[in-house]
């Protein structure tokens, strides 16, 4: 499934294009407005959800942004691939970020559910290396690639061995890739947050916004924003300057489970 083909135009010659996936919501969503804000930023947004990107593509060129969307799944290996191979040479992303990704369920391995391991496996893992792969050979000295992480991918959690384990393959994947990237003069950066108020706890548990909120109670999270202008300034900085690696918490959080509730 591959929607949306590029228009005639080119990008601005001083602008830089950056490459948003995940771009339909949250902090995906957040980053791209953050860059369209900015300016200085072509932006081509990819996501699954074709109405939310064609509402997104009509609200920032109506604000004289110049952006490009394909909507897609990246965890389809071969319309990934299509995708990727529609983006005109003049747009390929100077910057990549690799932002899709999310959590399905919460319990003990043994309870676990087939469809929800699949999901977050494909999203997580697979679906940062199809676009990744289908990408950085075109990409050149002074590119950056973000992949966003996690704290889960830092500290494992009781009920969430899968998420861990997909999010430790993103630290391991990110740290091999930037020495693999290394003589093209490509730098790959993670942002890894901690406890961010957004949809995900919802996907998580299946649309049950009451546990889902419960998450978040009795300290303040971060928001998309927060997480947003890390990776904004990031990816902002001089062409000598690398920010490998940035864990992001809520200062109500000292690690993947122990939170400080009593503070709001």
């Amino acid at each position: 499934m591959t929607n949306f083909a590029f228009s005639s135009s080119h990008p601005p010659q001083d602008h830089v294009v950056m490459m948003v996936t995940g771009a339909t919501s949250d902090i995906g969503e957040s980053i791209a407005r953050h860059a369209a804000k900015a300016g200085g930023f072509a932006l081509v947004l990819t996501g699954r959800r074709k109405n939310r990107l064609s509402a997104l593509v009509a609200e920032f060129r109506s604000k004289g942004v110049s952006v490009e969307a394909l909507a897609f799944d990246v965890r389809d290996r071969q319309a990934t691939i299509a995708a990727c191979s529609s983006i005109p040479a003049d747009w390929t992303p100077k910057v990549l970020i690799n932002n899709a990704g999310l959590a399905v369920g919460l319990g003990p391995l043994d309870e676990g559910e087939w469809d929800d391991w699949d999901r977050m496996l494909d999203t997580n893992i697979k679906g940062l290396l199809h676009v990744t792969k289908s990408l950085a050979p075109r990409m050149s000295r002074g590119c950056r690639i973000v992949n966003i992480g996690s704290i889960a991918g830092r500290q494992a959690y009781p009920g969430a061995a899968v998420y861990n384990a997909s999010k430790f393959a993103v630290d391991g994947l990110t740290q091999a890739m930037r020495m693999d990237l290394l003589p093209r003069g490509i730098q790959v950066i993670q942002i890894a947050p901690g406890a961010v108020h957004t949809e995900f706890s919802e996907v998580r548990f299946k649309g049950d916004v009451q546990r889902a909120e419960s998450v978040y109670q009795g300290f303040q999270p971060l928001v998309a924003d927060d997480v947003a202008e890390t990776v904004m300034f990031a990816v902002t900085r001089p062409e000598h300057v690398c920010i490998q690696d940035l864990l992001v918490m809520p200062s109500d959080q000292a690690s993947a489970y122990h939170f400080n509730r009593s503070a709001s």
